[in-house]
């Protein structure tokens, strides 16, 4: 999370210490999100040496900083999130793959770094639907717009659609739950706690409208899912690649 409301306090201890086996059943295609989001910035962005990289949101696995650091190593990272637990768990991952050194980690907000346009690049994964109130993502898209260069890429992950609109979509979700060896009831109590905790935008139209107000273009849509469910032609998941609009000018 990068602004200071309610959704980051569900992710404590509790939370963290299943994030990494959870999160690959939520999302069908975790990996492979992570590792196009990968290659689609560092594609975008080219052989910058030292290329400092924002990740908002980077605490649980810290996959953003692997993928991306296994094609740029050269490359520096400054992954913040508010949630101490989860950073816990982002921190062993980067030990156990000698990343540490090459990350910064800040326990805190995009707010509360300094905005001096540093940054080269940014990821944002699975992170704009967890804040709920409407301005509040935008005012996170802001605050990420105005730490960038101008003209650099972001990598944007995010659920585009209102869990309720799509009935069959949450009943194939909870079907891959029980793919996973959960129990029914457990998969319900499991689907209930998202749809409780998550707030996606209304439509793929109210992204293009945030990132719009907040100074970004979308370029291409370069990975979907549906996370729980078959369809492969249905968009419950939507993975963009933007770039900073040429107008902004550094201050």
């Amino acid at each position: 999370m990068s602004l200071k409301d309610s959704s980051s306090e569900k992710f404590d201890h509790s939370h963290a210490m299943e994030y990494e086996v959870q999160s690959r059943i939520a999302l069908a295609g975790y990996d492979a999100c992570h590792e196009l989001s990968a290659c689609m910035l560092t594609a975008k962005l080219g052989r910058v040496p030292n290329a400092n990289i924002l990740v908002v949101g980077a605490g649980g696995t810290a996959e953003e900083v692997y993928r991306i650091a296994t094609l740029e190593p050269e490359w520096r990272f400054t992954a913040v999130d508010p949630s101490a637990a989860m950073l816990e768990c982002a921190k062993t991952r980067l030990a156990e793959r000698d990343l540490s050194e090459k990350v910064r980690i800040i326990h805190g907000y995009v707010h509360d770094l300094p905005n001096d346009r540093c940054f080269d690049a940014a990821t944002l994964i699975g992170v704009l639907h967890h804040i709920k109130a409407g301005e509040d993502k935008l005012d996170l898209l802001k605050a990420i717009a105005e730490r960038l260069r101008p003209n650099s890429p972001m990598i944007l992950a995010c659920n585009y659609l209102r869990y309720e609109s799509e009935p069959l979509f949450l009943s194939a979700w909870q079907q891959r739950w029980k793919m996973a060896g959960i129990s029914s009831d457990e998969a319900s109590r499991k689907l209930g706690k998202i749809l409780e905790g998550a707030r996606p935008v209304e439509s793929e139209e109210e992204v293009d409208s945030l990132l719009a107000q907040a100074g970004f273009k979308r370029t291409k849509r370069f990975f979907s899912s549906l996370f729980l469910g078959g369809l492969d032609c249905i968009l419950i998941s939507c993975f963009y690649n933007y770039y900073v609009e040429d107008n902004r000018t550094a201050d």
